[in-house]
């Protein structure tokens, strides 16, 4: 599940304010399926790809996938090149735009009813 970062955070994917965040859904399971089998990502550059579209540095990817930063960052250029883009948001709009005719979490919705 795809969520955009939010700015308050820093990019570590939590929020100390107690208040809570609404969730924003760019990309379903079914969508993630089609972006791993398009750039034929592994199992393990999909999750990480999946992380750095939700804003996670890569340290904390690190540590959440309780790997070294420099794997992560092996990972990410190895995306980079499989999807032949040089940047995380370079990245996200590709996936975001590739996807877009496959049902989506908003499929059937109207504006009013995708805000809420």
């Amino acid at each position: 599940m795809l969520q955009l970062p939010n700015p308050r955070d820093n990019g570590l994917g939590g929020d100390d304010s107690g208040r809570a965040q609404p969730e924003i859904v760019l990309l379903n399971t079914q969508q993630w399926s089609y972006v791993q089998g398009r750039y034929e990502l592994t199992p393990r550059e999909r999750q990480i790809a999946e992380l750095i579209c939700q804003g996670l540095r890569n340290g904390r990817i690190a540590k959440t996938l309780r790997i070294k930063a420099s794997t992560v960052k092996t990972h990410t250029r190895n995306i980079y090149r499989k999807v032949h883009v040089q940047s995380k948001i370079s990245m996200l709009l590709r996936f975001v735009t590739d996807t877009r005719d496959i049902a989506s979490p908003y499929s059937g919705m109207d504006a009013a009813q995708a805000a809420d």
